[in-house]
């Protein structure tokens, strides 16, 4: 798994699962229990940390395969909802993205834009079982010769639905103001001038990128909650980027690590894959997504036990700085400060708002830790680890 020395293996922890023995707490439960009782005596008594993250995730689409028409067809241009689907993979399968938007858009003419419907819709859509108009062309073949098909469908018309995100679970994110003297619309929500608000989106102590920061025991493989079902981690996610700054307990400070995850859209529920319409922006998918955190050595439990006020982002201008690739940060803020609902930046107070649901990521870990205590499931073991760097630290496993 990497330089680190495990006292507790994960097929150990599998097996009181089973046996229904293991203890299993959420990552806001594991912070009190660092708290009062140490990291040593933590590591003794807890076997697995449920964690959780609801929030806005770009970086997410779906492969849908229509089954074989009558006669067949070979798909050049798909649209379901009238949201174009990218169709150059095969006959009758298609990738579509939740950032895509329906064709009669008018986007931002009219500035800003409303973007009310587009491709994370249609996956929620989808999910829900609610009925989607299907439309195909294609340019016709001898084994494919229909140039045209269209037909409604549920999610159960369809031979397969993978949800399939490049790019989610970002450890650690910015944390979004605006010094211009204009009001903004971005993917961090409205910003005000002048330093009016802030948003950010991050869960923080429950975040599960954040509980393992060194990705010892998340890898290609590892099974989660993944939009209310089954999913597992395909890959490292896209401008995944372990060598950033971090805190002295080892947790950046900035965007860093990311996954690529896949499950099976059948399998999953609205409450937990939403699709959204951002002022001024665009539109995009809200994932929710659950990791157990096997605690396989002291360090894991010194991890899972930091807290919102341990876990710091940086400050970052999305007026000026950020669309012109100015590499600078306003100052660092703590989760706790974040989530108190105001935080201090250029020695002015202004109000925070979540693009993230911290009540949904506990949702999420409750959820999880309650399928592990009544062995509806176990961890997977990773068969490729993430690309990480060295822990350099220390901890003091009597604190």
């Amino acid at each position: 798994m990497g330089n680190f020395e495990v006292k507790r293996s994960i097929e150990e922890i599998n097996k009181k699962i089973k046996e229904g023995k293991a203890v299993v707490v959420t990552a806001e439960e594991m912070v009190d229990i660092v708290k009062s009782e140490g990291v040593k005596n933590a590591f003794k008594k807890v076997d697995v940390v449920t964690t959780g993250t609801f929030g806005v995730m770009c970086s997410s689409g779906a492969f849908i395969n229509f089954g074989h028409t009558k006669p067949k067809i070979k798909a050049s241009k798909v649209w379901l909802n009238d949201v174009e689907a990218y169709a150059g993979i095969a006959a009758v399968d298609c990738y579509i993205g939740a950032a895509q938007v329906q064709e009669d858009d008018p986007l931002n003419k009219v500035h800003p834009g409303r973007f009310k419907y587009g491709g994370g819709h249609v996956i929620e859509d989808l999910i829900a079982g609610r009925q989607v108009r299907l439309k195909v062309k294609a340019y016709g073949t001898d084994c494919y010769p229909l140039k045209e098909y269209e037909s409604v469908v549920t999610i159960n018309d369809l031979r397969d639905a993978f949800l399939y995100n490049p790019r989610n679970a970002y450890q650690n994110y910015n944390c979004a103001v605006n010094l211009s003297k204009k009001t903004i619309y971005t993917y961090m929500g409205v910003l005000r001038p002048n330093l009016g608000n802030a948003t950010y989106s991050t869960s923080g102590q429950l975040s599960p990128l954040l509980n393992d920061p060194f990705y010892w025991t998340i890898g290609v493989g590892t099974k989660i909650f993944l939009g209310g079902g089954l999913g597992v981690v395909s890959w490292r996610g896209t401008q995944h980027n372990p060598n950033v700054l971090r805190g002295e307990n080892g947790i950046v400070k900035e965007g860093a690590g990311t996954l690529a995850v896949t499950g099976d859209m059948k399998q999953m529920s609205p409450r937990y894959i939403r699709g959204v319409s951002m002022l001024g922006y665009g539109c995009s998918l809200m994932v929710g997504i659950g990791i157990p955190i096997p605690i396989i050595n002291e360090e894991m439990a010194y991890f899972t036990g930091q807290s919102d006020a341990d876990i710091y982002c940086q400050v970052v201008d999305y007026g000026i700085d950020y669309p012109n690739a100015i590499d600078r940060s306003l100052g660092e803020v703590s989760y706790q400060e974040l989530r108190s609902g105001k935080i201090n930046v250029m020695g002015k107070e202004i109000p925070t708002a979540p693009l993230s649901s911290y009540f949904m990521a506990r949702e999420i870990a409750t959820k999880l830790k309650e399928w592990i205590i009544k062995n509806k499931f176990t961890l997977g073991i990773p068969q490729l680890p993430l690309p990480t760097v060295e822990f350099m630290g220390s901890i003091d496993a009597n604190s």
